[in-house]
């Protein structure tokens, strides 16, 4: 498997690659994660079953897009493919360490930077792609209130409802979105999709990073949203970005319709308590 994919990158990048030093190092919750270096060079290498590697695919056509708008910095996609059982991928290694506020900030500007990206086939994106291990549906769509109801809350209520949750007013919801974001002009922005405090961080040298994406066209907020989900990124990332791009407003209202999309995944996903706290948003999201 391993001279298969050092074959691999060796015909991307024109350089002979043979690996002799793997480390095993987090890859998430999903992947086997490794370090690989020929003892010049390292690449960081997933790995996933052979029938996942659409998963990779869809990560390195997200990658690329995002890096090749010179903006904020992403593990430079390297190569995926299958080798024996195993799908993999290899990206650039980056030798993380802790950012400051002068990093934070940097991050926040250089998002909204990468947030200026817009495509002309409205919302979605080239293919389906995961959140976690959940599918992403990203069927273009001109409308932003039909994709967001159709394929993020619809979707993951359909999922939800074969895993047995139970949520009383997903109807009401559902049905109240096109007057939740009424006075919204949405414009596609190319977002990470994913952006919790595990996917974001500083190399040694203090550059922001982001990382494992679930990237698709949508709503800008939809990233900030989410940084907010889980005890939320510094504040001068939030000053960094308001400088180049000011949330608009009403945004403290429509974050919690965003980050519903999110606590229902986990439901899905984990099961437990998320169910009730979808609930809770629910009963917070309607008038």
């Amino acid at each position: 498997m391993w001279t298969e994919i050092d074959a691999h990158i060796s015909r991307v990048t024109g350089e002979k690659f043979h690996s002799q030093q793997r480390r095993s190092v987090s890859g998430g919750c999903i992947n086997q994660g490794y370090s690989v270096s020929d003892g010049k060079i390292t690449y960081f290498v997933k790995l996933n079953q052979a029938s996942q590697v659409s998963m990779f695919e869809a990560e390195m056509l997200g990658l690329q897009q995002m890096y090749d708008t010179h903006t904020i910095r992403v593990p430079q996609p390297i190569c995926w493919g299958i080798a024996g059982n195993s799908g993999y991928i290899a990206l650039e290694w980056l030798e993380m360490g802790g950012g400051n506020n002068k990093s934070w900030a940097e991050m926040g500007r250089k998002l909204a930077g990468m947030h200026k990206a817009t495509s002309k086939k409205g919302f979605g994106w080239e293919m389906n792609n995961t959140i976690g291990s959940t599918p992403q549906i990203n069927t273009w769509t001109t409308d932003w209130v039909d994709f967001y109801t159709k394929y993020r809350l619809g979707y993951q209520f359909q999922l939800a409802r074969r895993r047995g949750g139970n949520f009383p007013k997903q109807d009401d919801l559902l049905a109240a979105i096109p007057d939740l974001l009424a006075d919204h002009q949405v414009q596609p922005s190319l977002v990470h999709g994913d952006l919790w405090g595990g996917n974001a961080g500083c190399t040694v040298a203090g550059e922001p990073v982001i990382f494992d994406p679930a990237t698709y066209f949508g709503d800008r907020e939809v990233d900030i949203a989410m940084t907010e989900l889980f005890g939320g990124f510094p504040a001068a990332f939030y000053q960094g970005y308001n400088e180049v791009w000011p949330l608009g407003a009403g945004y403290e209202n429509r974050k919690t319709l965003y980050n519903l999309y999110h606590i229902l995944n986990h439901f899905n996903l984990f099961g437990g308590g998320y169910a009730s706290q979808a609930n809770r948003m629910i009963e917070q999201i309607l008038p």
